[in-house]
């Protein structure tokens, strides 16, 4: 009688081969796990807290600079805020409640509020999510990722860079950073495993290749306006507290080079100085790892003809947003970067000659709920004067008025860098911090624009805490790395990105009109 066949684990290329499946591309609306006790802690406290400090600021006593309905916007906005970081409950659901205290304490009327649904930033999140959802279905993602490995991947720092490249084109494609995390993280754990790096044996490598990525996903948004929500909804906020409108070229001209070189340092930093990786883990450990790689990205075949159409639709929609600022003289009319992603929707979903049903549409409902609700509060910040008695409160201990310009920028941009160490929620940052160095430039004499558009680059820059945005938690979970090495690693990168940012304003922002002289005083 023979013995009965033991079950054998998985081969360590069945594991490879499973890692490479990377089609989907779901952004769940479940509240995130707790990631320690001490933030367990905070989601008990948070919807108790909140409530008090709404009550706290509403019945605040005559006489402390606010208006009744400003004191009401705070109110209502402080305790949508406690609840957005603490997150007792999904932020969407904050938003919905943000929305009905606005009506019901008066601070913003039914029509205000329920204009934010209709403002163009959220089309343009809505499209840009369908034009996303393409991108994956037809597995282009996969093989622009594919083929860069087999180019790149048999040497440590080539293979490192080739993630930077993928990270550069996902990202004015894909506008979730959390979604580009989830589509290249199991070909980073494929060459991780690759160089010899794994849960159980860290090494060097395995360091350096998921923190440049997180930089990658985080850094590399602030290239285009597209890169992530956030962006948008910064957008949206100069033109409509700064009056002053930002094209798409505008935003990539003053992002782009200031991302692509910091994201560059750090590739050559992390491994020559912050991570240095040693001699034997400068090469493959696991040859068959490219060769299952290879083997994905033969399955692949040709071309297919729903590729080449996405890649014809992408091409028109990028031509249009990079070109906005030609459109008047070509066409007669602009086509803003909403009506943009709305021609290649149309293309995208149109019966028959199209490439996706609307089922099949990732359409994250719940980030729009909550970029509505988030506006809606911003908004009546501005309306009722919050914001600038948010102005006095955050800068009142420092007089900036009749500092040099290159001073008090010096200022908006370093705490607005280092500001999403103490937030976990780019949208929160953005909402709580535009609005204040909107008005703080205003006060100031500066146009609102100089201070407000490179700040607003600062908010995709997420790399300082395994906690401080959706990609970091999702890397971090890979036991890759350590939290220190997450916050070294992370600050480094911001503090290049604060020094550059303060060099382009003396140099690059200005000669483009975008800031005043660096020494200059307001009149």
């Amino acid at each position: 009688m023979g013995a009965n066949p033991v079950a054998q684990p998985p081969s360590q290329n069945q594991k490879l081969i499973e890692l490479l499946g990377m089609e989907k591309m779901v952004l769940s609306s479940k509240t995130r796990a707790a990631q320690s006790t001490s933030e367990s802690w905070m989601r008990y406290l948070g919807f108790p807290g909140g409530i008090l400090l709404f009550l706290l600021i509403m019945y605040l006593p005559a006489g402390a600079g606010l208006s009744g309905s400003a004191q009401a916007g705070a109110a209502c906005f402080m305790l949508a805020l406690v609840w957005w970081v603490t997150e007792p409950f999904p932020t969407y659901v904050t938003s919905l409640v943000l929305m009905f205290l606005l009506l019901v304490t008066r601070t913003s009327d039914s029509k205000a509020i329920m204009y934010v649904l209709g403002m163009e930033v959220i089309w343009l999140n809505l499209l840009a999510f369908i034009l996303s959802s393409m991108l994956v279905k037809v597995k282009l993602a996969k093989r622009m990722a594919l083929w860069l490995i087999l180019k790149f991947g048999r040497k440590a720092s080539w293979a490192l860079l080739a993630f930077v490249i993928i990270q550069m084109v996902l990202a004015p494609l894909i506008p979730a950073t959390a979604a580009r995390a989830v589509m290249t993280l199991p070909l980073m754990i494929v060459v991780a495993a690759i160089y010899g790096a794994t849960e159980e044996t860290n090494n060097n490598f395995g360091r350096n290749l998921f923190l440049l990525n997180l930089v990658g996903i985080s850094v590399l948004s602030s290239m285009t306006m597209t890169g992530s929500s956030a962006n948008l909804i910064a957008v949206g906020l100069i033109e409509t507290m700064g009056g002053q409108r930002v094209y798409y070229m505008d935003w990539v001209r003053v992002g782009a080079p200031i991302a692509i070189i910091t994201t560059l340092m750090m590739w050559t930093l992390g491994q020559k100085l912050v991570f240095r990786i040693a001699q034997q883990d400068q090469t493959p450990k696991l040859e068959g790892g490219l060769t299952l790689v290879d083997d994905q990205y033969a399955q692949l075949g040709p071309l297919s003809g729903e590729e080449k159409k996405s890649i014809a639709i992408f091409s028109l929609v990028l031509f249009l947003w990079m070109t906005d600022a030609l459109h008047m003289d070509w066409f007669g009319v602009e086509i803003s970067a909403p009506f943009a992603a709305l021609l290649g929707a149309v293309i995208v979903l149109f019966p028959r000659y199209g490439i996706l049903q609307w089922s099949e549409a990732d359409i994250p409902w719940h980030l729009l709920i909550f970029s509505a609700g988030a506006y809606a509060g911003g908004l009546a910040l501005d309306d009722t004067g919050a914001a600038e008695w948010g102005v006095r409160m955050l800068f009142g201990g420092m007089d900036l008025k009749g500092v040099p310009f290159g001073v008090s920028y010096t200022v908006v941009i370093a705490v607005m860098m280092y500001s999403h160490l103490l937030t976990t929620s780019k949208t929160v940052r953005t909402l709580i911090m535009l609005p204040i160095i909107i008005t703080l430039a205003k006060a100031l004499g500066w146009q609102p624009i100089s201070f407000a558009l490179p700040a607003a680059l600062c908010i995709d820059w997420v790399v300082g805490l395994p906690i401080s945005g959706k990609p970091n938690v999702i890397l971090f979970s890979t036991n890759q790395y350590s939290v220190m090495d997450n916050f070294k690693y992370g600050v480094l990168t911001c503090t290049i990105g604060v020094v550059l940012l303060v060099i382009s304003a003396a140099t690059w922002f200005h000669w483009i009109g975008l800031t005043p002289s660096f020494w200059a005083v307001a009149p």
